[in-house]
Order: structure tokens, then sequence, then C-alpha cells
């Protein structure tokens, strides 16, 4: 059995979402998103997100995490803040050992919705399909539920779409 949590990197609202796996079997855990204060200063946000993070780490105890790759904003200054706020998303589950797999972003819609240009409401939509029971918090947490299954797919288990 293995658990994987997925990260949907952001500095206003980080999501997560952690899935189990059994042989070819998947089975949602849980799921929420880290917000943080546009009034504070960077780093007390980034240190909130360390924080959160290290709490579902903690609790959960996954083995095995993922994460999308960035992509580049038109905004200079965007691009900046949430290169920072994936390195954060990146070193705390690396702080307790566990691995790290970046996907692209149609990496991961073409393996929960089958179309690597899926709309995130059909992304919601099938996470929500293939994992019952699980209500995404928000699309933060959607988003990053579906990189956990990306994960699973990638990492041998059975083909979702």
């Amino acid at each position: 059995m293995v658990k994987i949590l997925g990260l949907d990197p952001s500095l206003s609202s980080t999501g997560w979402g952690v899935i189990e796996v059994e042989n070819n079997r998947v089975r949602y855990l849980a799921d929420g998103f880290i917000p943080t204060d546009v009034k504070k200063p960077i780093a007390e946000r980034l240190d909130e997100i360390n924080r959160a993070l290290r709490q579902v780490i903690e609790l959960y105890k996954p083995e095995e995490a993922a994460i999308e790759k960035v992509f580049l904003n038109t905004n200079p200054e965007s691009t900046i803040k949430l290169g920072m706020a994936r390195g954060v998303v990146i070193m705390t589950p690396a702080q307790y050992g566990i691995s790290v797999t970046e996907y692209e972003p149609n990496k991961v819609k073409k393996a929960v919705v089958g179309v690597g240009k899926a709309e995130k409401n059909q992304v919601e939509t099938m996470v929500k399909i293939l994992l019952p029971g699980c209500k995404p918090k928000n699309n933060d947490a959607s988003d990053a539920l579906a990189i956990a299954l990306c994960h699973f797919q990638y990492r041998g288990g059975l083909r979702i779409k």
C-alpha cells in the first residue's frame, strides 16, 4: 500500500490531495488547500505553505509526492512568485525523504480525462468519478488530486484512460 500526495503549488492557494494505492486499486483519502494572506510579506506566506504542508505530511504520511511542472506566465513577477511557492512545495516533502515527481500539465489532463487540452471542470468531474466519495474543496485541491492520479498511472498503476 502506497500513499501519494498530489501538489498544485501557488502562492495564493496551494492545493493538496492524498490518495492510497494498493495493487491496481486507488482510494481517495483527503484533499485541501493552503490559502495565504496577500497582505503578508512573501516570506511569511511561504512559511505558511511550509507549515501547513508539514502538517498534511505528518498526518497522512505519504511515501511519494507529485507536482505539476511550472508554466510561464506573461507577468514575470507572477512567474517568480510561483517559482518561490514551487520551491517550498518541492522542498517540504524532500525534508521527509519523500521523492517528488513532476508532470507536465497536459500529461496530467491526459491521464485523468484522456485529453491533454481538457478544461478545469472536465478534470474536476473525472477526479470525482475516479475517486468515489471525493468532493474537492476547490479547483486547487481537485488539480492536486488529478496530479496524484497521474502519478499513480505513470508509476505503473492501472491506466485510467
